[in-house]
């Protein structure tokens, strides 16, 4: 089972329209809020891509060379739907999905998809030949993805780890963050590969929980966003 039907099936099953993940960027002002069975949807879509398209197989590797962001929780989890091995390395990769305003990162993979990063979603134009749309690509396919063929659970899926060591390790952080069921987490961390994405993104799954993530927080804004959102567990803060 993969990473993210071991992750994501119990949020869906024990309540599909909750809130997972709250995004604010403090340098924009922007806020958006997806819902649980929304998140899945970019992640079945960003996954039918990457197999239908792409023509990716298990195993294969997909670099994600990208800041903590709503958009970056449905590629990851597209990616590991499909079985993808997210690397931190360009070369050889089958897809890199990078941030449309930083291109050679991705060079060296045999196709680069921009991930424009934006609030709402909004596709990046004016791209260069040979560079996918991330948002464009996956629009048009389905809201649901059926794996053709189980994801083994020694699969290589993070790095150094498999699909098991990283379900395991991020049930791990969740107990010694303090992480519980339905908390909601305040954090600002940075998803680097693999302990930031593991502590600031699937220690939160793993313990059903939900995320307020801020980029670029304004220490000036903390105490009312605490209030707000209601959060009860805070990280890198």
């Amino acid at each position: 089972m993969s990473i993210t039907q071991s992750l994501l099936g119990p949020l869906l099953a024990s309540g599909a329209p909750k809130p997972l993940i709250t995004h604010y960027d403090d340098t924009t002002g922007a806020r958006i809020e997806l819902s649980r069975a929304t998140t899945a949807n970019w992640a079945a879509k960003t996954a039918n891509w990457l197999v239908d398209e792409v023509d990716l197989e298990p195993g294969m590797p997909v670099l994600v060379s990208l800041p903590a962001h709503w958009q970056t929780v449905g590629v990851l989890l597209g990616a590991w739907w499909a079985g993808a091995h997210v690397t931190d390395r360009a070369e050889g990769a089958e897809v890199a999905f990078v941030p449309a305003s930083d291109l050679a990162r991705g060079e060296g993979a045999h196709t680069v998809a921009a991930v424009g990063l934006d609030p709402l979603g909004a596709p990046v134009r004016d791209l260069p030949p040979g560079v996918a749309d991330y948002v464009s690509e996956i629009r048009v396919h389905g809201d649901d993805f059926s794996p053709i063929s189980p994801v083994a659970g020694d699969a290589p899926a993070l790095l150094e780890m498999s699909v098991d060591e990283v379900v395991e390790r991020a049930r791990r952080r969740a107990g010694e963050l303090g992480v519980g069921r339905d908390d909601r987490v305040l954090s600002a961390l940075d998803w680097t590969l693999p302990d930031g994405v593991v502590d600031g993104l699937l220690s939160v799954l793993a313990a059903e929980a939900a995320l307020v993530h801020c980029t670029n927080p304004d220490a000036s804004r903390l105490d009312k966003r605490r209030a707000d959102e209601r959060t009860t567990v805070e990280l890198g803060l």
